[in-house]
């Protein structure tokens, strides 16, 4: 009767021990998990990581003699962006802070264009009314055929008014591969071309 007994005892101790056992290493890895995200913590953002919305940025400065934003180098500009008020992330020295909506928190780069002096207005008039002379040519930097179209009275008209139209398109520029110099908000045209990397959507037919 007596080793009857002791049965359960032993299996209720070795319950009770069980359950002991996994709630200690329960405890030990909630307390694991927690030292780890005390460690860690959340990575502040970075500004220039913000959304759309979260931010506003600055109108670029306009260089009156060349129509691009100032200190324009390797085709890049940068504005000053603002974060919105209440909103915490590293500025551009790496310092954690909140912000009231006026403090700079980064700078946006944007795209400008090499310009070396040659006006746009300008080239469009000297092709329009003394193109038959070459003057649109020797001003844009080709003498060769300024002096050209000066001998054979702008090649009889005719390539007189073919550069006329690729001067007015931009298509002919400087000869020294710089940019006309046209007003920044101003009628420009943006060149699109097609490479290896240019993604193609693959076309569906019916």
């Amino acid at each position: 009767m007596a080793a009857q007994q002791g049965k359960p005892i032993s299996s209720t101790k070795r319950r009770k021990g069980i359950t002991i056992v996994l709630w200690a290493l329960g405890t030990i890895w909630v307390a694991v998990l927690m030292a780890r995200s005390v460690e860690g913590g959340d990575v502040p953002l970075k500004c220039e990581d913000l959304r759309v919305g979260q931010y506003i940025c600055d109108d670029p400065k306009i260089d009156n003699d060349t129509q691009e934003p100032e200190n324009c180098t390797n085709h890049t500009a940068y504005v000053a962006c603002h974060p919105a008020p209440n909103i915490t992330c590293k500025d551009f020295s790496g310092n954690e802070t909140q912000f009231t909506g006026k403090g700079i928190g980064f700078y946006r780069p944007i795209e400008c264009r090499n310009v070396n002096g040659y006006s746009y207005k300008v080239a469009v008039a000297l092709s329009l009314f003394l193109g038959w002379l070459g003057a649109d040519r020797f001003y844009l930097g080709y003498p060769a055929l300024g002096l050209l179209k000066f001998c054979t009275v702008g090649f009889c008209g005719i390539g007189s008014l073919i550069d006329f139209i690729l001067i007015s398109m931009q298509i002919v520029g400087p000869s020294d591969g710089s940019s006309y110099i046209i007003d920044y908000y101003g009628a420009r045209l943006t060149r699109l071309s097609i490479t290896n990397e240019t993604f193609r959507k693959p076309q569906i037919y019916p």
